[in-house]
Protein backbone atom coordinates (compact mmCIF):
# COMPACT_ATOMS: atom_id res chain seq x y z
CA UNK A 1 0.00 0.00 0.00
CA UNK A 2 2.59 2.76 1.08
CA UNK A 3 4.66 1.92 -2.36
CA UNK A 4 1.41 2.61 -4.85
CA UNK A 5 1.19 5.83 -2.20
CA UNK A 6 4.68 6.94 -2.93
CA UNK A 7 4.15 5.36 -6.56
CA UNK A 8 1.16 7.68 -7.34
CA UNK A 9 2.81 10.97 -5.35
CA UNK A 10 6.14 10.16 -7.43
CA UNK A 11 3.73 10.84 -10.54
CA UNK A 12 2.00 13.88 -9.62
CA UNK A 13 5.27 15.22 -8.85
CA UNK A 14 6.92 14.20 -12.23
CA UNK A 15 3.58 16.18 -13.72
CA UNK A 16 3.34 19.25 -11.82
CA UNK A 17 6.90 19.50 -12.45
CA UNK A 18 6.34 19.25 -16.26
CA UNK A 19 3.41 21.64 -16.00
CA UNK A 20 5.12 24.37 -14.62
CA UNK A 21 8.47 24.00 -16.68
CA UNK A 22 5.66 24.02 -19.80
CA UNK A 23 4.27 27.30 -18.41
CA UNK A 24 7.69 28.77 -17.70
CA UNK A 25 8.70 28.43 -21.21
CA UNK A 26 5.32 29.89 -22.74
CA UNK A 27 6.04 33.15 -20.23
CA UNK A 28 9.82 33.39 -21.57
CA UNK A 29 8.63 33.13 -25.50
CA UNK A 30 5.65 35.40 -24.45
CA UNK A 31 7.85 38.06 -22.96
CA UNK A 32 10.64 37.52 -26.31
CA UNK A 33 6.96 38.21 -29.01
CA UNK A 34 6.40 41.22 -26.63
CA UNK A 35 10.33 42.44 -27.06
CA UNK A 36 10.42 41.67 -30.66
CA UNK A 37 6.47 43.80 -31.19
CA UNK A 38 8.47 46.50 -29.46
CA UNK A 39 12.16 46.56 -30.83
CA UNK A 40 11.61 45.08 -33.85
CA UNK A 41 7.95 46.36 -35.12
CA UNK A 42 7.46 49.80 -33.34
CA UNK A 43 10.91 51.02 -32.85
CA UNK A 44 11.35 50.65 -36.50
CA UNK A 45 8.07 52.43 -37.79
CA UNK A 46 5.70 50.31 -37.62
CA UNK A 47 2.13 51.92 -36.96
CA UNK A 48 -0.68 49.74 -37.98
CA UNK A 49 -2.51 48.91 -34.78
CA UNK A 50 -3.69 45.97 -36.50
CA UNK A 51 -0.43 44.52 -37.16
CA UNK A 52 0.94 45.11 -34.32
CA UNK A 53 -1.55 43.16 -32.20
CA UNK A 54 -1.90 40.44 -34.84
CA UNK A 55 1.84 39.83 -34.29
CA UNK A 56 1.37 40.13 -30.61
CA UNK A 57 -0.91 36.77 -30.34
CA UNK A 58 0.85 35.06 -33.45
CA UNK A 59 2.94 32.53 -31.38
CA UNK A 60 5.70 32.57 -34.20
CA UNK A 61 7.85 29.64 -32.31
CA UNK A 62 4.66 27.22 -33.19
CA UNK A 63 5.82 27.92 -37.20
CA UNK A 64 9.64 26.96 -36.91
CA UNK A 65 11.22 23.74 -36.81
CA UNK A 66 11.64 22.49 -33.00
CA UNK A 67 15.59 22.87 -33.00
CA UNK A 68 15.21 26.86 -34.07
CA UNK A 69 12.23 27.49 -31.58
CA UNK A 70 14.86 29.23 -29.51
CA UNK A 71 15.78 31.71 -32.44
CA UNK A 72 12.16 32.39 -33.24
CA UNK A 73 12.10 36.10 -32.27
CA UNK A 74 15.26 36.92 -33.78
CA UNK A 75 15.53 40.08 -36.11
CA UNK A 76 16.19 37.39 -39.12
CA UNK A 77 14.48 35.38 -41.34
CA UNK A 78 15.08 31.48 -40.23
CA UNK A 79 14.99 28.04 -43.07
CA UNK A 80 12.26 26.00 -42.17
CA UNK A 81 12.17 22.78 -45.09
CA UNK A 82 12.84 22.47 -48.64
CA UNK A 83 15.16 25.33 -49.41
CA UNK A 84 12.23 27.49 -47.84
CA UNK A 85 12.33 30.43 -45.03
CA UNK A 86 10.03 31.95 -42.41
CA UNK A 87 11.03 35.70 -43.28
CA UNK A 88 12.15 38.11 -40.44
CA UNK A 89 9.23 39.67 -38.16
CA UNK A 90 9.92 43.33 -39.45
CA UNK A 91 9.41 42.42 -43.52
CA UNK A 92 5.85 40.35 -42.34
CA UNK A 93 5.03 43.69 -40.34
CA UNK A 94 5.90 45.85 -43.05
CA UNK A 95 4.06 43.82 -45.83
CA UNK A 96 1.07 43.15 -43.63
CA UNK A 97 0.93 47.23 -43.21
CA UNK A 98 1.14 48.18 -46.53
CA UNK A 99 -1.58 46.56 -47.60
CA UNK A 100 -3.88 48.90 -45.56
CA UNK A 101 -5.88 45.78 -44.08
CA UNK A 102 -8.98 45.60 -41.99
CA UNK A 103 -11.78 43.23 -40.62
CA UNK A 104 -13.44 42.97 -43.87
CA UNK A 105 -10.81 42.47 -46.42
CA UNK A 106 -10.32 39.64 -48.09
CA UNK A 107 -6.95 38.74 -48.87
CA UNK A 108 -4.96 36.00 -51.37
CA UNK A 109 -1.19 35.17 -49.88
CA UNK A 110 1.17 33.23 -52.38
CA UNK A 111 3.88 31.67 -50.86
CA UNK A 112 2.23 30.04 -47.38
CA UNK A 113 5.78 28.52 -46.33
CA UNK A 114 5.49 28.02 -42.85
CA UNK A 115 2.49 29.69 -42.27
CA UNK A 116 3.23 32.13 -40.09
CA UNK A 117 2.37 35.20 -42.37
CA UNK A 118 -1.20 33.46 -43.08
CA UNK A 119 -1.61 33.24 -39.55
CA UNK A 120 -0.80 37.21 -39.01
CA UNK A 121 -3.04 37.94 -41.99
CA UNK A 122 -5.83 35.72 -40.41
CA UNK A 123 -5.75 37.72 -36.71
CA UNK A 124 -6.79 40.76 -39.16
CA UNK A 125 -8.45 39.92 -42.23
CA UNK A 126 -12.29 38.26 -42.84
CA UNK A 127 -10.60 35.80 -45.39
CA UNK A 128 -7.36 34.55 -46.34
CA UNK A 129 -6.31 32.74 -48.92
CA UNK A 130 -2.46 30.61 -49.35
CA UNK A 131 -1.19 29.02 -52.27
CA UNK A 132 1.92 26.47 -51.60
CA UNK A 133 3.65 25.18 -54.31
CA UNK A 134 5.41 22.69 -52.16
CA UNK A 135 3.44 20.08 -50.73
CA UNK A 136 5.11 19.17 -47.35
CA UNK A 137 5.05 22.58 -47.08
CA UNK A 138 1.37 23.41 -47.80
CA UNK A 139 0.59 19.72 -45.40
CA UNK A 140 2.51 21.43 -42.48
CA UNK A 141 0.74 24.73 -42.34
CA UNK A 142 -2.52 23.44 -43.16
CA UNK A 143 -1.94 21.46 -39.81
CA UNK A 144 -0.69 23.69 -37.46
CA UNK A 145 -3.13 27.01 -38.64
CA UNK A 146 -6.10 23.80 -38.11
CA UNK A 147 -4.45 23.35 -34.33
CA UNK A 148 -4.89 27.20 -33.67
CA UNK A 149 -8.24 26.84 -34.98
CA UNK A 150 -7.36 29.52 -37.96
CA UNK A 151 -11.03 28.82 -39.15
CA UNK A 152 -11.02 32.11 -41.63
CA UNK A 153 -7.20 30.42 -43.43
CA UNK A 154 -7.45 28.36 -46.30
CA UNK A 155 -4.55 27.09 -47.71
CA UNK A 156 -4.12 25.72 -51.35
CA UNK A 157 -1.37 22.75 -53.09
CA UNK A 158 -0.72 25.15 -56.41
CA UNK A 159 1.21 27.46 -59.01
CA UNK A 160 1.01 31.06 -56.97
CA UNK A 161 1.73 32.73 -60.03
CA UNK A 162 -1.69 31.66 -61.63
CA UNK A 163 -3.35 32.81 -58.28
CA UNK A 164 -6.82 32.01 -57.13
CA UNK A 165 -8.95 33.07 -60.12
CA UNK A 166 -12.39 31.35 -58.48
CA UNK A 167 -11.92 33.71 -55.40
CA UNK A 168 -10.88 36.62 -56.90
CA UNK A 169 -11.00 39.55 -56.55
CA UNK A 170 -9.37 39.99 -53.57
CA UNK A 171 -8.04 43.15 -51.67
CA UNK A 172 -5.05 42.41 -50.76
CA UNK A 173 -2.47 40.13 -52.50
CA UNK A 174 1.00 39.61 -50.46
CA UNK A 175 3.52 37.54 -52.99
CA UNK A 176 6.57 35.75 -49.91
CA UNK A 177 8.37 34.51 -52.96
CA UNK A 178 10.35 36.84 -55.83
CA UNK A 179 9.19 36.52 -59.42
CA UNK A 180 11.40 37.96 -61.77
CA UNK A 181 8.31 39.96 -63.52
CA UNK A 182 4.83 40.95 -61.73
CA UNK A 183 2.36 38.00 -62.66
CA UNK A 184 -0.42 39.58 -64.62
CA UNK A 185 -2.92 36.83 -63.70
CA UNK A 186 -2.54 38.50 -59.66
CA UNK A 187 -3.04 41.93 -61.43
CA UNK A 188 -5.78 40.71 -62.99
CA UNK A 189 -7.29 39.38 -59.33
CA UNK A 190 -6.78 42.36 -57.53
CA UNK A 191 -10.08 44.25 -56.66
CA UNK A 192 -10.77 47.71 -57.95
CA UNK A 193 -9.02 49.37 -54.99
CA UNK A 194 -7.32 47.16 -53.53
CA UNK A 195 -2.89 46.92 -53.09
CA UNK A 196 -0.10 44.14 -54.14
CA UNK A 197 3.21 43.69 -52.41
CA UNK A 198 5.41 41.83 -54.27
CA UNK A 199 9.54 41.40 -54.52
CA UNK A 200 10.81 41.54 -57.58
CA UNK A 201 14.28 40.97 -59.32
CA UNK A 202 16.05 38.00 -60.86
CA UNK A 203 19.40 37.45 -58.40
CA UNK A 204 20.49 38.74 -55.06
CA UNK A 205 18.46 41.52 -53.86
CA UNK A 206 14.79 42.39 -55.21
CA UNK A 207 12.77 45.48 -54.99
CA UNK A 208 9.75 44.85 -52.58
CA UNK A 209 7.28 46.61 -55.06
CA UNK A 210 3.51 48.26 -54.22
CA UNK A 211 0.68 48.35 -56.71
CA UNK A 212 -2.70 49.93 -56.18
CA UNK A 213 -5.23 49.49 -58.61
CA UNK A 214 -7.56 52.42 -59.04
CA UNK A 215 -10.39 52.31 -61.72
CA UNK A 216 -8.78 49.50 -63.38
CA UNK A 217 -5.52 51.39 -63.75
CA UNK A 218 -2.09 49.96 -61.85
CA UNK A 219 0.71 52.38 -60.00
CA UNK A 220 3.64 50.91 -58.78
CA UNK A 221 6.36 52.20 -56.14
CA UNK A 222 9.10 50.65 -55.09
CA UNK A 223 9.18 50.68 -51.11
CA UNK A 224 12.17 48.63 -49.89
CA UNK A 225 15.47 46.26 -50.85
CA UNK A 226 14.97 42.51 -49.92
CA UNK A 227 15.72 39.42 -50.28
CA UNK A 228 13.50 36.56 -51.23
CA UNK A 229 13.71 33.23 -52.53
CA UNK A 230 12.30 32.92 -56.03
CA UNK A 231 9.25 31.78 -57.49
CA UNK A 232 9.27 28.85 -58.67
CA UNK A 233 6.87 26.37 -61.12
CA UNK A 234 6.18 22.81 -59.95
CA UNK A 235 9.00 21.84 -61.94
CA UNK A 236 11.44 23.76 -59.33
CA UNK A 237 11.66 26.27 -62.32
CA UNK A 238 12.01 30.23 -61.55
CA UNK A 239 9.27 32.12 -63.05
Amino acid sequence: MKTKICLHLLIILLLNGSSFKAKAQEMKFENMRTNMVLDQLIKRGIKDSLVIRAMENVERHLFVPIRLKKYAYQDRPLPINEGQTISQPYIVGFMSEQLKLDSTSRVLEIGTGSGYQAAVLGEICKEVYSIEIIKSLQERASFVLDSLQYKNVKTYLADGYLGLPSDAPFDGIIVTCSPNNIPKPLLEQLADGGRMIIPVGETGVKKLVLLKKQNGKISKKNVLSVRFVPMVDKRGISY
